[in-house]
């Protein structure tokens, strides 16, 4: 092999690295960099402890409801940390309490009912 047909080998295999490592790169910051609007209703004590009815907030795609509580009882105190331990979140149109459950682009925070 001469010295020019060497030199074009290495060019090429030099070219391929780089393109391979940019394609890592671009999947590694896809992969951690992904956020999604939650848009969060309040009702009731909630809304109150909110002062509104609802907002949107930015997380991680993949976040669970435990982050979305830590996040809100951060946000708005102890009003909000009692409503969260004691009521619930609508996630898809379904009551979740389980605070591994991911969050979708709507959940709303419900204070625990009472009556019949």
């Amino acid at each position: 092999m001469s010295s020019s047909d060497a030199a074009v080998v290495e060019k090429a295999a030099a070219e391929k690295t780089a393109a391979e490592k940019a394609a890592v790169g671009k999947a590694v910051v896809e992969k951690t960099a992904v956020e999604m609007n939650v848009h969060v209703r309040y009702f009731a004590a909630a809304a109150d402890a909110a002062g509104s009815e609802d907002e949107m907030i930015l997380m991680n795609a993949g976040s669970t409801l435990g982050e979305l509580k830590a996040e809100l009882t951060r946000r708005y105190g102890p009003d909000m940390e009692q409503v969260v331990r004691t009521g619930s979140f609508l996630v898809d149109k379904v009551v979740r309490r389980d605070l591994d459950w991911p969050v979708s682009s709507q959940v709303d925070v419900l204070p625990p009912f009472a009556g019949g």
